[in-house]
């Protein structure tokens, strides 16, 4: 994790309780912030879709059993206090006099319920399964004491825990369009759910009982602003106070306006080239240069995998599409994280290098190739792909770009209608395990892993090396297994690593705002300047 702290002990270290906000402090009536958010979530249910912008939304609604600072630390939530009893059974002591937003009480019995339903929300793109993989039985010794018992010993399980929302058991919240309408988002978060328009907005009004103290705005207007210059117009117009995902060619004028100030911080998602991994052929989006449909998918080859990584000069891309809010990577963790692996360095460019390999592999005069992207959710997507486009062109592999908006970008995906496309993982544990099990785990139902694989990619050797990191209880023995596995990734490029991002949010003056290295954009960072 960042800053290089070993993971189990800052662990328990976080376990210990923290001094609450006194209740008794009521904030002005009538305060509220407005915030333009650059990706509409998909969802209000907090289960539906591990995706940042839904995660963004759901926490000012739901609280989580252990959470997690902007330095992606693990702090008490609701959960007081954990500790290991034994090396497959860990003990959690829930808060006591937490209330549900319809007034019941949080017990014990909400937390069964939900690790329950997390790994079987129906027609979920990708969702929390993985991070319960471990999760054997959970066993209810009081209504406010858990013992959560792993299959195998767990080191991570809080960590893994900061990703999981709890619903409560008497609202009896199953199907996901009882969260877009209202019916089943009852928390016990910060924020209650007033109103929630798919694409526009959500309205969301203080919950003056909230167990960690009221938050300072009465009401939070959460608006979806998917269009850069509208989005960064909204802020200097006043309409409204805070924005994220800054176009890097606003940055430097943002941050020169007196009106504003710009927060920032090493992100923890990366951008990559995703090939699918299918066997199978005849995708018109692959073909050869007189336009037929190539009959064998060539990204299984790994020798074409490695010539498109070879032909990407990263360094152009920081410096002419990110203008330098981004670096290079081969990885997917920004340094001093845990399990981020110092010799693992991007692919050198080399596109004579790349050439050679393309005729090796049987591809000498290149084929044709489409990139699906986003156009509106991550900084400058649809340039990047562009840019990325232009280079694999130069090789011989004629690439041309399919654009459009996310909203529509994420069911094609989950159909397996693109063969490549440009994605991005957030590591929201802040440690190597979450990639690897989640991006690159082969997809199984049964133990829970590969949730977020979308690509088809299997690698039973490296299955192996993350389920004996995961199960490694000592930090230094558990850090050199994972920094294995990044090295395994690197050698067979399952998908082709671009850059590690730079989080940016702008804000009118007047307000403090606390970056987050996860992205996520909340109401609970922003404070008016004392």
């Amino acid at each position: 994790m960042a800053g290089g702290t070993p993971v189990s002990r800052r662990v328990l270290l976080a376990g210990l309780p923290l001094a609450l906000t006194a209740q008794g402090q009521a904030p002005a009536p009538g305060q509220s912030l407005t915030i333009g958010v650059g990706t509409p979530p998909t969802s209000v249910d907090p289960h539906f879709h591990n995706n940042g912008p839904n995660n963004s939304l759901t926490m000012h609604i739901f609280d989580r059993l252990v959470d997690r600072d902007a330095r992606a630390r693990p702090v008490p939530g609701l959960a007081e206090s954990w500790r290991v009893v034994a090396d497959t059974e860990w003990e959690f002591r829930l808060r006591r006099g937490v209330k549900w937003h319809d007034g019941r009480d949080f017990t014990a019995d909400d937390v069964v319920f939900t690790f329950a339903r997390v790994p079987e929300v129906a027609n979920s793109p990708g969702g929390f399964g993985g991070f319960l993989r471990q999760v054997a039985r959970v066993e209810v010794a009081d209504p406010h004491t858990l013992r959560i018992h792993t299959k195998q010993p767990h080191p991570l399980l809080p960590v893994d825990l900061t990703q999981i929302s709890i619903i409560a058991r008497h609202v009896n919240g199953t199907a996901t369009e009882d969260y877009n309408s209202g019916k089943a988002a009852i928390g016990t978060g910060p924020y209650r759910l007033v109103s929630y328009a798919s694409g526009d907005r959500a309205v969301l009004a203080r919950n003056d009982a909230w167990w960690s103290g009221a938050e300072p705005w009465a009401v939070v207007n959460y608006r979806f602003l998917a269009n850069d210059a509208s989005r960064t117009a909204a802020l200097l117009s006043g309409d409204v106070d805070l924005i994220d995902q800054i176009p890097t060619s606003d940055l430097a004028k943002l941050k020169r306006d007196p009106r504003v100030a710009v927060s920032e911080i090493a992100s923890l998602r990366t951008m990559f080239m995703a090939p699918v991994h299918s066997p199978e052929g005849g995708s018109a989006q692959v073909a050869d240069n007189s336009g037929a449909p190539l009959p064998r998918n060539p990204f299984l080859d790994l020798r074409v995998r490695r010539a498109l990584s070879m032909a990407i000069n990263r360094e152009a891309l920081v410096e002419r599409v990110m203008e330098g809010a981004a670096e290079p990577t081969g990885q997917w963790l920004p340094r001093e994280a845990f399990g981020y692996n110092p010799d693992v360095k991007p692919d050198t460019f080399d596109p004579d290098g790349a050439k050679r390999l393309l005729a090796e592999a049987g591809f000498p005069q290149g084929f044709r190739l489409v990139i699906a992207t986003p156009n509106d959710r991550w900084p400058n997507d649809s340039r990047l792909a562009q840019a990325v486009a232009q280079m694999w062109t130069r090789i011989g592999v004629r690439t041309t770009v399919d654009s459009m908006p996310y909203a529509a970008f994420v069911p094609r995906r989950t159909r397996f209608e693109f063969p490549m496309q440009m994605a991005a993982w957030g590591s929201s544990t802040g440690e190597a395990t979450n990639y690897l099990i989640n991006i690159i785990g082969t997809p199984n139902r049964q133990k829970l892993t590969g949730s977020n694989n979308m690509w088809r990619y299997s690698d039973a050797m490296l299955d192996e090396m993350v389920a004996r990191a995961s199960a490694t209880m000592d930090d230094a023995g558990r850090e050199a297994l994972l920094r294995e596995a990044v090295a395994r990734y690197a050698q067979q490029v399952p998908y082709i690593q671009l850059l590690q991002l730079t989080n940016t949010w702008a804000f009118r003056r007047g307000l403090r705002h606390d970056p987050r290295m996860d992205e996520r954009t909340i109401a609970m960072g922003v404070r008016a300047e004392a």
